[in-house]
């Protein structure tokens, strides 16, 4: 048995194999058709033979919290305990699934989205510390408007509750881990981080280990709320922060949190790269000048940003960022390399990875050292929702070799293009709209190679 077709232990219990759908925007909401949504986005991967999937991030409280239109709130039971139909569906696959809890923070549509902040005028941020000052800089300019809320001692341990929470309601239903949204700017890493981390409580510190203790907290809630299911976390090194920043983690640093997290308890760990802001650091790849220059999400992208003429801005930004971010294959992988020699868990690899020969060397198949346990991917799942077919698909006679070829067929689809990401800005659904890349969906398609055989 090849290693990515080896199951894995994730804090006590069995998943299938190594590929994980790695937490991605639904947009599904929390409407009457919700949990359809869901199953629609999430089954197909289940069902193509995935171990794991993630689904993407969801805020633990009823109001604010929210980084992009769409994300689904889990602070009401009746709705959490509907989604366990998306459990069952999951579960009759075979496969285990992952709630992402988040919030926020200082990153959230009352910062950047002029449409809802009008709509939602009291709302304010929840804040670790006072907005650094290239953020105040930001605010000064009309780019984002801050009126944020300091956390006090016993708002950050209310805070840690609603995750311990959200957490019980969703074993409730069926949830098999619970993937806390440590990077990405969300409130997680911004109590991790020393750019927005300037608190004198126990919750700050000057070492990246004194910044852990909201994760510490966060952890013992859920454990006391919701037993010994397994809990994962992503890590951040903040190495694409900008020189003006000179306080972000390094990597060592993040390399130390992992450690530590390891330590008190955590399941597993996935670690990234990425800045101190959301920006293409997250996902890399090309302009998305197919998005952009859309008419269909236009007066989507004037109502988020204020005008058309902000929203124009906007992209140029965002051109001038594809140059800084280039596309880099696997860009996590010496992050992770380094974390898995110092843990004993399970280390998660995501972001840029584009075909099973790389997912292989990866997991260590060729011999070399592994850099990671699992490996997962987003964007490619939305060019092809049941994408894991054709990269788990094994040859009948050796039981190793993908029926494809490494080479050519197991590579994904997806072209990191970008055009799926951007218009989540306006509540759009994250969906492939690249003609190139459709276009080979279907001669896959055609060719059969979504198809699993019943013993698979």
């Amino acid at each position: 048995m090849a290693r990515l077709e080896a199951p894995v232990d994730l804090g006590g219990k069995t998943v299938g194999n190594r590929l994980y759908r790695a937490p991605l925007l639904e947009c599904a909401g929390n409407g009457p058709d919700a949990v359809d949504a869901l199953i629609e986005d999430l089954e197909p991967a289940a069902d193509a033979g995935a171990g794991l999937l993630c689904q993407g991030a969801t805020i633990v409280r009823g109001e604010g919290g929210r980084g992009a239109p769409g994300m689904s709130r889990v602070h009401d039971p009746a709705f959490v305990e509907r989604l366990g139909r998306l459990t069952d569906r999951i579960h009759d696959h075979g496969a285990r699934i992952a709630l992402q809890l988040e919030h926020g923070g200082l990153r959230t549509m009352e910062t950047w989205h002029s449409e809802y902040r009008a709509a939602h005028p009291d709302l304010e941020q929840l804040a670790v510390s006072r907005p650094p000052a290239q953020l105040r800089a930001l605010d000064r300019l009309g780019l984002v408007s801050f009126d944020p809320s300091v956390l006090d001692t016993a708002e950050v341990y209310g805070l840690a509750a609603d995750f311990g929470k959200a957490a019980a309601r969703a074993v409730e239903a069926g949830y098999d881990a619970i993937h806390l949204a440590g990077a990405n700017m969300g409130i997680v890493q911004q109590f991790l981080s020393p750019f927005y981390n300037r608190r004198d409580d126990e919750f700050g510190g000057s070492r990246p280990e004194d910044r852990t203790r909201f994760l510490e907290l966060v952890h013992d809630e859920i454990r006391t709320r919701a037993g010994d299911v397994p809990l994962l976390t992503k890590v951040p090194a903040e190495t694409a922060a900008p020189r003006i920043v000179r306080r972000h983690l390094d990597r060592d640093d993040g390399v130390a949190i992992a450690e530590h997290l390891a330590e008190y308890g955590f399941d597993a760990v996935a670690p990234v790269e990425t800045n101190v802001i959301w920006d293409m650091s997250i996902v890399r790849g090309a302009y998305p000048e197919r998005a952009w220059e859309s008419d269909e999400f236009a007066e989507g992208y004037a109502d988020a940003f204020g005008s058309r003429y902000r929203a124009r801005a906007v992209a140029a930004l965002n051109r001038l960022q594809e140059r800084r971010f280039d596309f880099e294959p696997a860009w996590n992988e010496e992050f992770c390399r380094r974390v898995r020699r110092r843990v004993d868990v399970p280390v998660m690899l995501e972001g840029g990875v584009r075909e099973r020969g790389q997912i292989d060397r990866l997991l260590g198949e060729a011999g070399e050292e592994p850099a990671a346990d699992a490996v997962g991917m987003a964007r490619p799942f939305y060019a092809e929702p049941r994408l894991p077919a054709r990269l788990l698909e094994s040859d009948a006679t050796t039981g190793s070799a993908p029926r494809y070829g490494v080479d050519a067929e197991t590579r994904v689809a997806c072209e990191s293009c970008n055009n799926c990401t951007v218009p989540q800005v306006t509540g759009a659904p994250g969906v492939c709209r690249t003609p190139s890349v459709l276009r080979r969906r279907g001669e896959l398609e055609k060719a059969g190679a979504y198809e699993r055989d019943a013993d698979d």
